[in-house]
């Protein structure tokens, strides 16, 4: 079925957040501020255009958009780089976030990644992690990136492994890396009060302090902590080097780098070593720790673009309408010049909403369309176990996306290797790729590179529209399309539409 092609001449505007790329480009956004806010994710204070303009602030400030306009605190600066999105993104990143040259480790790329938070969730052991590993093998998933999450350490600030849950952590991890796993851990910056780190950070002045020279207790989502104090460089140093010291004495590989919210540090006066730090900039002094480790992950960074850094969309419920916010985040992601991303975790990562679901209740065609949402995005990572609630038909799809994935990892390289050297998005807004072709709405389509269209499901259905840009595209089946077009097209459940420029 052939549908009428249509075009909008308006301006559109991204940027900013990351948490509201599915509310991009801007219409009506109610105020919010990037100082206190981070709607769980990156942030960059930037504006990019569909036109070739961007506007850029080296602060954080207070936005707002009213039909379309974008409504900022404070003046920022313009600047008419050309006319088109990826001209104004290429000279915004060139002025203000240019790329480092290097990248993450390539495994993150080309072998789908495992996260232990679904299944386990605050009960982190040894006992089941092996469990979940071995699984991964046995159920025909590729071996990759494995993450430990949450409350394996005996409390915050503390890098030991729970005695009482890991009898024998070092030969854990020994074990899980002769099953083809690196392995790395859940670490935040916050301390746990009264305990013997926090009594000897605060003697050395490396915690934060409240304006009345006492320690800071700050309110975070686990409770009330103190807080390493990164703008501190002999602090940073320290904690840089306890992290290197659990990396030695386990054979960890790296870590998963969670919290460092601007908000986390609004909720108590606090104040830092350098008099002048920020909330933000508290985010970013914990970023730059994750420089250090080629295995690293994160979820709220500020002005971090062009770094290899690992970064992951912030938690997902397990919904529809999570699904649906996937695609429009990746993108976003990428024009902020966080290339290196990972579209949360395969059916959700947010916890609360996989309590007290039944096996046998789980949506099925939500978790297979989330794992083919996933598979030719630059990261793919699965948490919830696939194998555990889903049919042997749709276990075999999800289980032919991580495959899929890993087939493309040699085209993702590519692609990113390009990102880490002129700092181009690997995952595009139709509108970046094939500007004023009415594609600046599109949300929930995507080029990978400038080769590949990726049109998956992204609700509970069993067809789609699929818009082509000019040209000439061949489908995932074989057929040939003529571009420049509006597509009906027929999915089951058990395919991922994606379509090749040919021509």
């Amino acid at each position: 079925m052939l549908l009428a092609f249509v075009c909008n001449a308006q301006t559109a505007w991204w940027g900013a957040s990351v948490g509201l790329g599915h509310n991009q480009p801007y219409q009506d956004q109610s105020a919010f501020n990037l100082l206190t806010q981070d709607a769980n994710n990156q942030l960059v204070p930037l504006f990019l255009s569909s036109e070739g303009e961007y506007m850029w602030c080296d602060q954080a400030f207070t936005f707002s958009a009213v039909n379309g306009e974008i409504r900022p605190s404070v003046p920022l600066q313009k600047v008419k780089a050309g006319t088109t999105l990826r001209e104004a993104y290429l000279a915004a990143q060139a002025a203000h976030f240019p790329s480092s040259g290097l990248l993450p480790d390539t495994l993150f790329f080309t072998r789908p990644q495992y996260n232990t938070w679904i299944e386990l969730m605050y009960n982190q052991n040894q006992e089941d992690i092996l469990r979940y590993a071995h699984a991964i093998i046995d159920n025909g998933f590729p071996a990759g990136v494995l993450m430990i999450d949450d409350n394996w350490q005996r409390y915050y600030g503390n890098f030991t492994f729970k005695a009482e849950r890991f009898p024998d952590a070092k030969g854990m991890i020994d074990e899980l890396h002769a099953l083809g796993f690196k392995v790395m851990v859940w670490i935040c910056p916050f301390v746990s009060p009264d305990s013997p780190e926090f009594r000897d950070l605060e003697s050395k002045g490396f915690l934060l302090r409240n304006p009345n020279g006492g320690t800071a207790i700050l309110n975070w989502w686990n409770g009330y902590s103190a807080c390493y104090d990164l703008t501190n460089p002999a602090a940073a140093d320290y904690f840089l080097q306890v992290l290197k010291e659990a990396q030695a004495e386990y054979g960890i590989d790296g870590f998963k780098f969670d919290a460092g919210d601007n908000n986390c540090y609004a909720s108590a006066p606090n104040l830092a070593y350098d008099p002048k730090a920020t909330n933000v900039d508290h985010t970013t002094s914990w970023a730059k720790i994750g420089l250090q480790f080629p295995f690293n992950e994160y979820r709220a960074c500020w002005k971090m673009g062009g770094q290899p850094l690992v970064q992951r969309l912030g938690d997902k419920d397990y919904s529809w309408e999570a699904v649906q916010q996937l695609i429009p985040q990746m993108c976003v992601a990428g024009l902020l010049g966080y290339a290196y991303a990972c579209p949360d975790m395969v059916g959700g990562g947010q916890f609360a909403a996989f309590l007290d679901i039944k096996d046998d209740e789980f949506d099925q065609a939500l978790i297979v369309r989330s794992a083919q949402v996933h598979a030719l995005m630059p990261m793919m990572q699965f948490s919830v176990a696939p194998w555990r609630i889903l049919s042997p038909e749709n276990l075999a799809i999800v289980q032919k996306m991580a495959k899929l994935h890993a087939e493309f990892g040699p085209y993702i390289m590519q692609y990113a290797r390009l990102a880490a050297k002129t700092g181009e998005p690997i995952v595009r807004l139709m509108e970046y790729q094939f500007p004023h072709q009415g594609m600046a709405y599109i949300k929930d389509q995507f080029m990978l590179g400038d080769r590949y269209l990726v049109a998956p499901v992204v609700d509970n259905k069993l067809e789609r529209d699929v818009c082509l840009p000019k040209g000439t595209w061949r489908d995932d089946q074989g057929k040939r399309y003529r571009g420049g077009k509006t597509y009906h097209i027929q999915v089951p459940l058990d395919r991922l539409p994606y379509f090749e420029k040919i021509k």
